[in-house]
Parts: structure tokens; C-alpha cells; sequence
């Protein structure tokens, strides 16, 4: 845009010189023209009053002093057929002066001939010839178009330069404001526009600056409304804990261990509901241990029913992600949880986990049953009476650490869910001081 608010200036500029410049340039030839034309027509008019009245050798001196002081050839020829001052032969422009009588100025292809007919003379007509080259006609022009050609060219600088300023003091706001919606879109909803620039700018950046505070009031009450929920569970699983008391036995220990689980879930999802900023870009976490741990505590559930748990764990160190611990528990439980509510009992299923090329990590989640179609990865979509959000809380976990979700048929028919997890954005290094 500033580029084209200078062209446009530039373009405005050029016209409104050439509109100036030209016939200004044109004026200043006709000017130069008639100044050496006058001057000529005034030498040979001072000598009208010397050529009807004064005898010859007067006449010879004087006309050989003027013509030594005029600018260009100046001749007087007389009707005996002498010629006075500057020597030249007798031209078209003289001879029909002298026939006819009459004074007369004539344009050639070397400069302009000035004739006066001098009448009177006992021996007969006089002619009085001034000639003007065409280096006197144009003496001084080029100069004066150079002199028109700088001021143009300095007139169209300046206007540049302040066009320049003006389309910055434009285009700032404008960039401020697109570097403001750019990071309210990568969740800062700490960002705020300056208002500054026009008023038209100044009333958009209070606008954005508006709905910013709005999209966080939203989302506060978004969260305090999620962190309700969350607390609503909180009765239902005391009751649970209590029931779990009462039992005794293995039973009893195992129920009240996924009690106290489900209790810390409940606990951070709480917790995270409140207190998580909106934007947290170096999130990370090994996903090795993450993925040990969720598989161990579904590996309990899968003995239950019958199900083979295959766990595949091909990287020897450690595999950070770009995923906080507890978002990769919650997309694994989903994953998992999945296949224990779409596949009948006894389905095996198998999990692994490889590097990624470029860093990060390939979750891979398979099981050998009906299969999912491609379309269940949208949120809220099911085909067995859930909620249909597993399957997105996964593809959120991966899109957050620039990754992605795919959902494809296994060989054996199954569901094949691959999840790739990116490396964890590295903290960005503190600007050099001023």
C-alpha cells in the first residue's frame, strides 16, 4: 500500500510537471527568439535616420561602428550597388526590399533575416539587413531548461519524500493493527492496538481492542463454567469412594485406586479450567513415560476383558513433544478409550510410539475391530451413542504442537489412528538491549 501511495503521488506529480514545465519551456525559446530579434531590428532602426539623410562617408564610419557592436551581421545596401558593414551577398529578402520598398523580417534555416526599406535617398532605395543566427535565437535556453529540468526534478523529490512520510504515518497503523489480530488469532489475548493514524484506524483498533476483552471475558466464563462442572463430579465420586470403602478384597483396592485417579483427573481438569494462560507456545513433555503410564493404567481394564495390549516403545531416549503431560494423558485416554467403547471384548489392540523425522513423536493407536470411518474425526460426530469428542480431543493435542491426525483402516480391518506430535517450540531469546 505505501508503495502504491508513492506511485500514485509519483504518477500525479509527473503529470502536474509536464502540465507546467513544457509550455513554460517553450515560452522561455519564444522569449529568447524575440529578445535577439529585437535587438537586431533596434540596430538597423538606429540606422534609418544615418542612411536617409547622411552623406556617404559619414554614412561608411557610422555603419561600420554599429555593425561592429551588433551581435549579429548588420549591412547596408545602398542603390548604386555599395555595401556598408558586414559583407554579404544580396539575398531574395533585399532585392525585393529594395523593388518593392517594404520591411519585412524572414525565417531561413540558419536564422532570421531583418530587412528595413530605407526610402528618400536621391540615388534611390536603401535596404538596412540585420541578420540574427539561430545560436543568438536560442543563446541561453538550454541553460534555462536545465535550470526548469533540476527544479522539476526537486519539486518531484520533495513531493516524494513527503509522500512518503504521509503513506508511512498511513500504513504504521495499519501493520500495528495486522500484528495485533495476528497474535489474538495465536490465542495472546493480551494483545492491544494502539490507536493511532486516522480517525477511521483509530475507531477499528478500539473495535479490535473491544472484542479482544470480550473474547476474554468469554473465555473466563467459559472456564468458570467448565470448573463448575468439574466440581458437580466431585459428589458423585465421594459416594463412589465410599462405596469402594466398604468392599473388601482385591476389588476394593482396585475400585478405589481408579477412584483417586479419576479424582486427580477431576482435580486438574479444575485446575487447569482456572488457572491455564491463554497461550502457553513452549509447552512440553517426554512422551515416552506419558504413554507408559496411560497404556499401564488401561492395561488393568484390558485384562478384565479379555483384550492382548501390545506396547511399542522404539526410541531409546527420551521423546519431548510439544504437548503439556496432562493434554497427552487426555488425547491417549481418549484414544484408548475408544477402543474399549467400539470394539467388543476380546479385541486386542497395540500402541507405539516412534520418533518423528524433524523431531517430535508418532503416536500410533490400532485395534482389530469393526473399524471408524474418516468422518468421525470431526467433533462431535459418533456412531455409538457418545459424545464424540474423543477423537478430538487427540486431534487438538496434535494440531497444538503443529502436528496432525489421521485416521486410516488397518490390514486386518481395524481402526488405525495416527497421531504426529511436533517438537517443543524452543523459548525465544531475549531482544538485545538499545
Amino acid at each position: 500500500m505505501r508503495r502504491r501511495l508513492t506511485l500514485l503521488v509519483a504518477a500525479t506529480m509527473c503529470l502536474a510537471l509536464l502540465a507546467f514545465v513544457v509550455p513554460l519551456a517553450l515560452l522561455l525559446r519564444t522569449v529568447a527568439q524575440d529578445r535577439a530579434t529585437v535587438s537586431a531590428s533596434a540596430d538597423a532602426q538606429s540606422l534609418v535616420p544615418l542612411v536617409g539623410t547622411a552623406d556617404p562617408k559619414t554614412l561608411r564610419s557610422s555603419v561600420e561602428h554599429v555593425a561592429a557592436t551588433a551581435r549579429g551581421p548588420l549591412t547596408v545596401f545602398l542603390a548604386d550597388g555599395s555595401v556598408l558593414g558586414t559583407p554579404v551577398a544580396r539575398t531574395s529578402a533585399v532585392r525585393l526590399a529594395g523593388l518593392a520598398g517594404v520591411s519585412r523580417t524572414v525565417e531561413r534555416a540558419d536564422g532570421r533575416e531583418i530587412v528595413v526599406a530605407v526610402l528618400g535617398r536621391p540615388d534611390g532605395t536603401a535596404v538596412i539587413r540585420a541578420f540574427v543566427p539561430a545560436a543568438e535565437l536560442t543563446r541561453g535556453v538550454t541553460q534555462a531548461w536545465l535550470a526548469l529540468a533540476g527544479l522539476g526534478l526537486a519539486l518531484l523529490l520533495l513531493g516524494l519524500l513527503v509522500a512518503d512520510r504521509l503513506s508511512r504515518a498511513l500504513v504504521s497503523p495499519i501493520s500495528d493493527l495486522s500484528a495485533v489480530s495476528h497474535r489474538l488469532a495465536r490465542a495472546d489475548l493480551t494483545a492491544r492496538a494502539r490507536p493511532d493514524g486516522p480517525p477511521e484506524l483509530r475507531e477499528v483498533a478500539g473495535a479490535l481492542n473491544h472484542l479482544a476483552d470480550r473474547i476474554q471475558e468469554l473465555l473466563r466464563e467459559e472456564r468458570e463454567q467448565v470448573a463448575d462442572l468439574s466440581h458437580r463430579l466431585r459428589a458423585p465420586l465421594t459416594s463412589l469412594r465410599l462405596e469402594a470403602e466398604s468392599l473388601t478384597g482385591t476389588d476394593a483396592t482396585r475400585i478405589t485406586a481408579r477412584v483417586d485417579a479419576m479424582e486427580r483427573a477431576v482435580t486438574g481438569l479444575i485446575s487447569q479450567a482456572r488457572h491455564r494462560p491463554e497461550a502457553d507456545a513452549h509447552a512440553r513433555c517426554d512422551a515416552a513415560p506419558a504413554l507408559r503410564e496411560r497404556v499401564a493404567f488401561w492395561t488393568v481394564l484390558a485384562e478384565d476383558t479379555g483384550r492382548a495390549v501390545t506396547l511399542d516403545v522404539t526410541a531409546e531416549g527420551p521423546l519431548p513433544v510439544g504437548v503439556p503431560a496432562d493434554e497427552l494423558a487426555a488425547a491417549v485416554d481418549a484414544l484408548l478409550g475408544n477402543v474399549f467403547a467400539h470394539t467388543p471384548d476380546g479385541t486386542a489392540f497395540s500402541v507405539t510410539l516412534s520418533p518423528r523425522p524433524g523431531g517430535g513423536a508418532v503416536l500410533t493407536v490400532a485395534d482389530d475391530g469393526p473399524g471408524l470411518s474418516a468422518d468421525l474425526a470431526r467433533r462431535g460426530a459418533s456412531l455409538g451413542g457418545s459424545t464424540g469428542l474423543g477423537l478430538d480431543i487427540a486431534r487438538r493435542a496434535a494440531r497444538s504442537s503443529g502436528g496432525h491426525m489421521a485416521l486410516t483402516t488397518g490390514r486386518s480391518g481395524g481402526a488405525h489412528v495416527t497421531l504426529e506430535l511436533g517438537p517443543p517450540t524452543p523459548p525465544a531469546s531475549p531482544a538485545p538491549p538499545r
